[in-house]
């Protein structure tokens, strides 16, 4: 089951410049060096490792790349606790067990095995559909921080030289190296091993002059003024330890539900009624509302 590799990058973008504007033209507001980045893994067919806190756009970086580049999204989201058979792939035990039964009387094993351990009965999951794809794929290794350190290994093998080993079938080798990128929140370290493999991106909250730009791209009839004092909010309400920051994401809601109450100033009671798009435990609403000087809803 041997495929011959062709050793070639995805060379989705041409230049740092590139990227900047064809993401643009769906929505994403790149920066300069997030730009670079991603430019130098298409040319150079390297993973790119993007670090930062939750709801900075990691994720939405590989759908915009995906979208842009006309290239299929295979996502492999972790979980503690995620193994090799949801990762890279397994076996239809009981379609193969059917196959066994139904199976003439008095055949060999040997002809038996080879048999029931084809394509037919194959499951394959993110890992192994990235690699097996000939159309341009990025694949999205998502929170790859919340995996198992055993994991990690599997990743090694995938990552380095873009082919996966069956046992009852041989090697499979990329025939064409996805576009790959592994995100992770920073919840734990990840080996070193793994960080070799990668370019690296740091991405963290953008500056309030960015995040308004971003708001007022996604956010169609936002006033200028309005987005001005959504994400200056937030930025207030990120610097007061809150349990859960508020996304960029949430930044965007919190202008489209602005927009759908028919406001058109962020003022002391009006923040008070729509906290709960922004900030996400009573703890936080707690803090902001003692912080900030905020009204009760309920009043």
């Amino acid at each position: 089951m041997t495929t011959a590799t062709i050793d070639a990058s995805p060379a989705f973008f041409s230049s740092p410049q590139d990227v900047v504007d064809r993401l643009g033209e769906v929505g994403y507001l790149a920066s300069p060096a997030t730009a670079t980045a991603v430019y130098l893994a298409s040319v150079l067919g390297k993973p790119l490792l993007a670090e930062g806190p939750a709801g900075v756009g990691k994720t939405e970086l590989a759908k915009a790349v995906a979208k842009v580049a006309g290239a299929e999204l295979v996502r492999l989201q972790c979980y503690e606790g995620l193994d090799e058979a949801r990762a890279l792939y397994e076996w239809n035990y009981r379609k193969q067990l059917l196959r066994i039964q139904a199976a003439p009387d008095g055949q060999e094993w040997d002809a038996t095995h080879d048999d029931i351990f084809t394509d037919e009965f194959l499951l394959t999951r993110p890992l192994l559909t990235a690699i097996r794809r000939e159309d341009p794929t990025v694949l999205l290794i998502d929170e790859a921080d919340k995996t198992d350190v055993e994991v990690e290994g599997l990743l090694l093998e995938v990552l380095s030289d873009f082919q996966v080993t069956i046992p009852e079938l041989g090697t499979v080798k990329a025939a064409r190296r996805p576009f790959v990128l592994l995100t992770s929140n920073a919840t734990r370290e990840l080996s070193e091993a793994l960080k070799r493999r990668c370019l690296y991106l740091h991405l963290d909250y953008p500056s309030t002059e960015r995040e308004k730009e971003i708001v007022r791209s996604q956010v169609p009839g936002v006033e200028d003024a309005l987005a001005e004092q959504v994400v200056r909010v937030v930025a207030t309400l990120r610097d007061l330890d809150v349990k859960k920051a508020p996304s960029i994401a949430e930044t965007i809601d919190w202008a489209r539900t602005l927009l759908a109450l028919g406001r058109t100033d962020l003022d002391e009671a009006t923040i008070s009624e729509t906290l709960g798009v922004v900030l996400k435990h009573a703890t936080d609403h707690e803090r902001a509302r003692r912080e900030l000087s905020l009204p009760d809803a309920a009043e």
